[in-house]
């Protein structure tokens, strides 16, 4: 807890905005190079017509990030700790290690967007050794801070801090030039179903699977991201929050929300301004969204920022996984501590592994990612079912428990959770009996 104790004994807490921070890491985390794509696409898809789900997202996220940080304060516990009181260790350590597999698959992901950045700057030639060698060093950097750093997280606080407001202000300054229509984009703020939306749930169609929701799935869970949400209870005891600081947990977490939905926002509409019905599923074409800032420069500036993106969850991500799975199995659990330390490592090598193996065999990233795909499906509505009943449970929050606008919320929440990860069953199965039709 940060404050100054003055010579009469009072107490003077710094400004709500100075002592910002775990909300921000989450936020970084959650918008990866996954988020900045699915946003891009719709906004080309669909202009600003869907600006009000991601709205909608950003409150069920705000919705169950509050919760998990009133809980965290009240305890002054992570969550992990208090469940295996409450509840019995075996089912903390399930939720750390379904935490700990789902951040390694994001891992995946992080490792291959800086493949495809390094890739696309690559000499012609040298594109695949180029792209593995770069991951390399990165991961091996990273895990040289790991093991030389005294105080971890108040470092990544800084560091996102300044980060989150390059991103901010970079993104603000394209969209400024890019001159979107503001009445157009206070329309879309109002719930509708653009022309040319089509419902339906993944199908098998002439031997391949077609989704004509994936991108409104895919926008929907890169914003409301249960992993995140859930760990915002270990980073409010990180910063050393408890019950005194249960106001600033409220207001840290609704600060992170609005920026990840503030900067998933202007990427779409900066989309749905410059690029709109244009396919968005290359670099190159979503590296016209920065042209009317940067010209004809635009590509290979986006893809010098694209690692800066990768970068920003690529640590932060792992840690929370080796976090999680050390707090949930009962071991020290914060960041700087041993067990977390070797956990990570442990995501950083499977990421990069499972990225290399994709890049040397040419594999589909679909077939790779089907795992961890598997365990978000599990991890999700066990994340989000927890913490609602630890939101509620009077005998650890008291009179802090959820009041009846939080449960609607929550329960709508948990709803589309369900839906989701129905649909994502459903999606696995094609998957695989495609893969084992081809076999």
């Amino acid at each position: 807890m940060s404050e100054n104790n003055l010579e009469n004994g009072a107490v003077v807490r710094p400004p709500w905005w100075r002592t910002i921070g775990p909300a921000l890491i989450t936020a970084c985390v959650v918008f990866g190079p996954g988020s900045l794509v699915i946003s891009a696409n719709v906004g080309a898809t669909y202009g600003y017509e869907l600006l009000w789900l991601l709205a909608l997202a950003g409150i069920l996220m705000g919705t169950f990030m509050t919760m998990s940080a009133r809980s965290g304060v009240v305890n002054g516990a992570s969550h992990f700790t208090v469940l295996a009181q409450e509840v019995g260790r075996p089912f903390a350590a399930l939720l750390g290690l379904v935490l700990c597999l789902t951040c390694g698959a994001f891992q995946f992901s992080n490792n291959l967007a800086v493949a495809l950045a390094m890739g696309a700057l690559a000499p012609e030639g040298y594109t695949l050794p180029f792209q593995i060698v770069s991951m390399a060093l990165l991961n091996l950097v990273l895990m040289t801070f790991l093991f030389r750093a005294q105080h971890i997280f108040k470092n990544i606080e800084r560091i996102m801090k300044v980060m989150v407001g390059v991103v901010l202000v970079s993104f603000l300054i394209n969209l400024f030039v890019a001159g979107p229509n503001v009445l157009g984009m206070l329309k879309g703020l109002i719930p509708g179903i653009p022309e040319g939306f089509a419902l339906g749930i993944p199908r098998i169609v002439e031997g391949a699977i077609t989704d004509p929701m994936v991108l409104i799935a895919s926008l929907v869970g890169t914003t409301f991201s249960m992993a995140g949400a859930f760990f915002q209870g270990n980073l409010v005891c990180e910063k050393g929050w408890g019950k005194d600081d249960y106001d600033r947990g409220i207001g840290d977490s609704i600060a992170g929300v609005c920026v990840l939905t503030f900067v998933s926002a202007t990427i779409m509409a900066t989309a749905g301004t410059v690029i709109l019905g244009q396919p968005a599923d290359n670099i190159a074409t979503l590296a016209m969204t920065l042209r009317p800032l940067l010209g004809a420069t635009a590509f290979y500036v986006f893809c010098i920022g694209l690692i800066p993106v990768a970068l920003n969850p690529f640590l932060i991500n792992s840690m929370i996984g080796g976090t999680a799975l050390a707090d949930g199995l009962g071991l020290p659990g914060k960041f700087s501590d041993f067990w977390p330390r070797i956990f990570t490592v442990g995501v950083l090598t499977t990421g990069f592994t499972m990225a290399t193996i994709g890049l040397l065999f040419r594999i589909p990233p679909i077939n790779l990612m089907i795992f961890g795909q598997a365990m978000t499906v599990i991890g999700n509505p066990l994340m989000a079912g927890t913490l609602l009943w630890l939101a509620n449970r009077k005998s650890t929050m008291g009179e802090r428990r959820n009041r009846i606008t939080s449960n609607i919320l929550g329960a709508i929440g948990f709803i589309v959770v369900l839906l989701l990860t129905a649909r994502m069953l459903w999606f696995l199965y094609l998957r695989i009996s495609l893969l084992l039709g081809a076999a």
